[in-house]
């Protein structure tokens, strides 16, 4: 029988739509920072205090948030992604389990085990798994039972993968963007230690750098986890289901083939 897992072609596109949407920004960003290069050389006196772009604030963050730009775009997908396959009818089949057990109802094994295998998916793999050792002139539904129970195991296993690296994304980007705080905090120290406090423009650098790594990476971490939690009790909820629903099923068949 054919293993399913969910495709990866959704979470591919979303994070090539993300990475578009950045490249945008950034060239709009540098098309902005051009454009008042080129004002402030033919004015005398420019404002000073003036925001800074997006492209600045990535410059100012220093080396830490190339990793946590990565980390930001792999969230983001995931996200994308769990939003799109971790849900009943993907996982459920709800149609198919219908007909399947229509089959079973009159002990059509064979018409079964067929539907499971033309609708691969993580229910009625576990269903088909349990079909191939049923021996209908000699049923043993302990037998039946330990195969859905295996199955189910490996099965339910692998989309959960996917929802548990949200966890990962949310745990390391807080940790980079501590970890880039303290490289800017040993920068301003060592301008403190050779130049003195007076070089404020210098510390002012670093002491931005620190807060900037710290900030992204809170705003990359916290909905990273938002959304592990919320995915996570979302795909708990379907697995019950499967669980109810592969009983159903197994009663289904015991039943019709005790009448026989």
């Amino acid at each position: 029988m054919k293993k399913t897992k969910f495709p990866l072609l959704p979470s591919f596109f979303a994070i090539a739509l993300f990475v578009g949407v950045a490249q945008w920004t950034l060239t709009q960003s540098l098309h902005a920072q051009d454009t008042t290069d080129e004002a402030a050389a033919q004015e005398e006196v420019q404002p000073a205090g003036g925001e800074k772009s997006l492209f600045d604030m990535f410059k100012a963050g220093g080396w830490a948030m190339y990793p946590l730009g990565l980390l930001s775009i792999s969230g983001f997908g995931l996200i994308v992604y769990n939003f799109m396959a971790v849900k009943p009818g993907p996982i459920l089949k709800t149609d198919v389990a219908a007909q399947i057990d229509e089959a079973l109802q009159g002990a059509d094994v064979a018409k079964a085990k067929q539907l499971c295998e033309e609708n691969p998916a993580p229910m009625t793999n576990i269903i088909g798994a349990g079909l191939v050792r049923v021996d209908t002139n000699d049923f043993d539904p302990e037998q039946v039972k330990e195969a859905v129970e295996e199955a189910s195991a490996e099965e339910l296993a692998g989309p959960y993968i996917l929802i548990n690296y949200l966890s990962v994304v949310g745990s390391l980007s807080p940790m980079v963007g501590l970890l880039g705080t303290v490289s800017g905090m040993v920068k301003a120290f060592n301008v403190i230690e050779a130049e003195g406090a007076g070089s404020a423009q210098a510390l002012a650098g670093n002491i931005s750098e620190a807060l900037i790594t710290t900030a992204t990476g809170m705003i990359v971490g916290i909905p990273a986890m938002f959304f592990f939690f919320f995915f996570k009790n979302r795909y708990g909820k379907i697995t019950s289901r499967v669980g109810r629903m592969v009983g159903d099923l197994q009663f289904t068949l015991a039943t019709a083939l005790k009448s026989r």
